[in-house]
């Protein structure tokens, strides 16, 4: 990397704006990782990176036009610029045109302390670990499959109106398959974390070997509607795609499944039949994110004129109940409604429940346990119905006790639809997405019953 500080080409990028109004930040990250197969590490190692945004703002008599141009490494500041204010020049007016931000949110960070590193010593304590559930997988004839991934991201953001932010993000991961020497049978476990020091890879590798076990007894089962338990990373995945559409303009304009039939939007509407609260906070422990808006390009969710924006906590269901959507300022004042930005985390809660997922299962008269779901699709933006496959283990429970591993299937739900259904949710913990764990990490949700899950066809998916 250059020896130039990241807050030092920000302020070049800004001292050679001669555009109405600009936004400049780099995100300076590092990595490291550790990947087996087998049982035994294959690879390892650690990298930096760097990518520098500027987005210009230029008022060309008809309104505010913008440009983004982003470069990785350390590039000529002035090209840069250049190209930035002459892609908003080429671009027409704005349609979320709003001053930009000059209120410092909290939470602004040091600006002037260097950016955080990671190195291959995060995985000090991890990686011998993983060497013994190597050889206890060895033991029993399995093997062992996997990553584990740490980024530290920091961010430092100015802009013209006089923002100096900086906010540093340290993201993990680790999957763990566990797979018969023959692969006819396939399980997995998975975890975020912030910074390893709270992940048990023994935890992880006794979930996988349960898993292993249960599933030595195969049972075919027929396409139909099932009562299903899906685990908390099951949760995760769709709850993650209701977020994501959860645009008060697509809402507002009858596009989506948060459109209210006869016109405007469906807060204040029932949606859980349970108390359910679906929420997001910067600050949740272990789940802490950015406390203000670092957008390159402007979307339904998110604007670039509301870079530096708080993101306090919000609630978007609350006790069942459709309470927020995400809102730029722009469209909050074509609306006179709040504006409210999405935040890096979300955490589904029966604040009332007290069963454990083994309770859940135990209570369980014939049912089916999902382990993940993976390939999740949109097929109908206006209900959300989302169409998938399961992976990794499929189990049937009889009695209270998981039986055997079940064949997988293609399942066709709405996940606002299953939050109107779910007849009980346990107690919420920390999960990882399965699916969309390449964008979205941070996560903490219940196991949720659903009596009627609807498993549309057999898959031949392992």
């Amino acid at each position: 990397m250059s020896s130039q500080m990241p807050q030092e080409l920000v302020e070049r990028a800004l001292d050679a704006s001669t555009a109405d109004g600009q936004v400049a930040y780099v995100v300076e990250s590092s990595e490291a990782n550790l990947r087996w197969a087998g049982n035994s590490l294959t690879t390892n190692g650690a990298m930096r990176s760097r990518q520098v945004v500027v987005i210009s703002f230029v008022d060309g008599g008809a309104g505010m036009a913008t440009g983004t141009v982003a470069r990785t490494g350390t590039p000529d500041i002035a090209e840069l610029v250049a190209a930035s204010e002459q892609a908003a020049r080429d671009a027409g007016p704005a349609e979320d045109a709003m001053p930009l931000i000059s209120d410092v949110p909290p939470g602004a960070g040091d600006w002037d302390a260097e950016a955080a590193q990671t190195s291959i010593d995060v995985f000090a304590d991890f990686a011998p670990a993983l060497g013994a559930a190597f050889g206890d997988a060895r033991d029993r004839s399995e093997l062992l499959f996997g990553f584990a991934e740490h980024q530290l991201a920091t961010t430092y953001l100015g802009t013209s109106t006089g923002l100096r932010l900086r906010h540093d993000q340290p993201t993990g991961r680790v999957e763990l398959n566990g797979k018969a020497a023959d692969f006819s049978r396939s399980v997995w476990a998975g975890v975020g974390t912030r910074d390893f020091t709270d992940v048990s890879v023994a935890g992880l590798a006794a979930e996988v070997a349960r898993k292993m076990a249960w599933s030595q007894r195969k049972v075919e089962l027929p396409a139909g509607r099932y009562e299903t338990l899906l685990p908390p990373s099951a949760v995760s995945d769709l709850m993650v795609y209701a977020h994501w559409t959860m645009e008060a303009r697509d809402a507002d304009e009858g596009r989506n499944v948060y459109a209210r039939a006869g016109g405007g939007n469906r807060i204040g509407d029932r949606l859980a039949a349970l108390p359910l609260t679906l929420r997001s906070d910067p600050h949740a422990p272990g789940l802490e994110c950015s406390p203000f808006q670092v957008v390159g390009g402007s979307s339904g969710s998110a604007s670039v004129f509301d870079n530096g924006m708080a993101t306090p906590a919000v609630d978007w269901i609350s006790g069942g109940v459709l309470t927020n959507l995400i809102r730029p300022r722009a469209w909050a004042l074509r609306t006179t409604a709040p504006a409210t930005a999405a935040v890096d985390n979300l955490i589904l809660e029966d604040r009332a429940a007290t069963a454990t997922q083994a309770e859940l299962i135990a209570a369980t008269e014939r049912g089916l346990l999902l382990t993940t779901l993976w390939y999740i699709r949109e097929v109908d933006p206006q209900t959300l119905l989302l169409t998938g496959l399961t992976r990794d283990g499929v189990f049937l429970v009889e009695n209270g006790e998981v039986t055997g591993a079940v064949n997988n299937f293609r399942f066709n739900e709405s996940p606002v639809d299953l939050l109107g259904r779910a007849t009980q949710a346990s107690v919420t913990e920390r999960t990882l997405p399965r699916e969309w764990n390449d964008w979205f990490t941070r996560a903490a949700m219940p196991m949720l019953r659903v009596p009627d899950f609807n498993m549309s066809s057999v898959s031949p998916a392992s």
